[in-house]
């Protein structure tokens, strides 16, 4: 694989009322324009990735429960999520790992 520069200059022409919305974003975070907006790009990037792998993983999920007829009703979730709620803020034991169950 070639190698990727360190960085490619680019051009961006914005709208001026985003462009000013834009500074004084970078200039409520303590940052350059330049610096917000890489770091705006990257993290829109990086989450449009986790959207993805999370759909993947619905889509693999889904898969197995409708191969095996397993699966977690949704009464159980909530309430494994509720404990851990707890657990985590320091008010309880952590809950017990969920146990799928023939569904159907």
């Amino acid at each position: 694989m070639p190698a990727v520069p360190a960085n490619i200059p680019t051009s961006l022409k914005l709208p001026g009322a985003l462009k000013l919305q834009l500074e004084e974003d970078a200039k409520q975070m303590g940052m350059s324009l330049h610096a917000f907006m890489v770091s705006t790009l990257a993290d829109a990037a990086q989450r449009k990735r986790l959207r993805q792998t999370f759909a993947q993983d619905s889509a693999d999920a889904l898969a197995v429960m409708k191969s095996t007829g397993t699966g977690h009703a949704l009464d159980d979730v909530r309430l494994y999520f509720s404990q851990l709620k707890e657990h985590r803020q320091g008010k309880s034991a952590p809950p017990a790992p969920l146990q799928a169950k023939k569904m159907g």
